[in-house]
């Protein structure tokens, strides 16, 4: 009896994906054991879940900002675990949004005592979206390219950002979506593995990239003192080449990249940057996993005969960042970090970096979870990411703020 259990998500049940909220649970009894578990189900039907058992306050209330976790899928005071945790059943599935313009919701139940979660005491949904008020995505098909932009509410003017993804191709918009919900205008830009771009192009074109950027700049609610560019994985060797290479980009933010060219050569006007050499017999396959493990296929960076193949960046009048995970098991990422970060403080250049321990190669936006493992769309095969689960929702919350701040700094 006595009054119904209620859980409520603070300041509000609607929320964008990017910010935490207070889970609070008020009509327990005082000390009782409960189980939380959070439900998601994503846009193919997957089911995410994570759980952790706690105990109730004197007076029958928690609040996960301040009650710690007694064990489940996480321990301590973690006031989004139940979020950073989510896992799905089915093993190496990667939760990604495909429609921004739709919400996660995430389910909250509260389950009573620490065992079967057989009696169910209340629960609420969380609605989590990649789309503020007022912003406006918009298809790009102008030219060749392949892309949406997405205009924060208001005249502006705003900085503008071009988001690049990884080699697993297409065209990836949650981002940017939640940048734009942010405060900047962004275009989120597709340059493989999507519609008649192939999979695994022979060469990338510099003006493909320099189209984007004239795109951009052309908006009228774009600042006209210079624009941003971030790229993760192949897309942030991509975002220091722009920086490099094209006029009017005025900061670059690599996330888990290098500072040479990857994968695929890239042309430019009269030049062709060659991508660094490497060998696909030394990728490792896990006997017990299957999952394989691309870090050791480069050839050594240091050796003189890999340089033309180093992006110039100290060339480049930008600012830069970068940002790396320690445990990136697909990709020596924070070693090809320490290499570009040195070469530009060799030529006096001022640059921010940031490695992560205990962070793996996606670095997402935060509250994704963590993915450890999952399909490489265009390799078709499953490729180990590395990361453990606190450290990598730490690092997504630090590198998120970072990224934003690095921007208004320098647009």
């Amino acid at each position: 009896a006595g009054m119904a259990v209620q859980v409520t998500v603070l300041p509000s049940p609607r929320c964008l994906f990017d910010e935490p909220v207070r889970i609070c649970v008020a009509g327990l009894l005082p000390q009782q054991a409960v189980t939380l578990r959070a439900s998601l189900v994503d846009e193919s039907g997957e089911l995410f879940q994570a759980h952790a058992r706690y105990r109730a306050g004197s007076s029958g209330e928690l609040d996960l900002s301040c009650s710690p976790a007694l064990g489940g899928s996480y321990s301590g005071v973690e006031p989004m675990g139940l979020l950073w945790s989510l896992q799905s059943k089915a093993p190496y599935k990667r939760l990604a949004k495909r429609n921004v313009l739709t919400p996660f919701c995430v389910d909250f139940e509260v389950y009573e005592g620490h065992g079967d979660m057989s009696r169910l005491l209340g629960k609420c949904t969380n609605e989590r979206w990649f789309l503020g008020e007022g912003v406006k995505r918009i298809s790009v098909r102008e030219g060749r390219l392949k892309a949406t932009l997405f205009l924060p509410p208001g005249p502006g003017p705003f900085p503008g950002l071009i988001d690049l993804y990884g080699s697993g191709g297409g065209l990836v918009e949650y981002r940017a979506s939640l940048l734009a919900s942010r405060g900047f205008v962004t275009l989120a830009l597709a340059y493989m593995a999507f519609e008649d771009l192939p999979a695994m192009p022979e060469i990338l074109e510099l003006d493909y990239f320099e189209e984007a950027v004239k795109f951009l700049r052309k908006q009228q609610q774009v600042k006209d003192t210079g624009i941003g560019v971030l790229g993760l994985s192949k897309g942030a060797d991509l975002a220091l080449s722009m920086a490099t290479f094209l006029p009017g980009i005025k900061a670059a933010v690599s996330i888990s990249g290098s500072g040479f060219n990857s994968l695929i050569p890239l042309r430019g006007d009269g030049f062709t940057v060659p991508p660094h050499p490497y060998d696909l017999g030394r990728m490792k396959i896990s006997d017990e996993s299957g999952l394989v493990d691309f870090s050791d296929i480069l050839d050594d960076h240091r050796d003189p005969a890999t340089w033309d193949c180093r992006i110039p960046m100290e060339r480049s009048l930008a600012k830069f960042l970068f940002l790396s995970g320690l445990d990136d098991m697909n990709w020596k990422s924070d070693l090809y970090c320490q290499d570009a970060v040195q070469r530009l403080q060799q030529h006096g250049r001022e640059v921010e970096f940031c490695s992560y321990s205990g962070a793996g190669h996606l670095l997402e936006p935060p509250y994704l979870p963590l993915c450890q493992a999952s399909i490489h769309k265009v390799l078709g095969v499953f490729v180990h990411w590395g990361g453990q689960w606190r450290e990598h929702a730490k690092a997504q919350e630090d590198a998120w703020h970072r990224i934003q701040a690095f921007f208004w700094q320098h647009l």
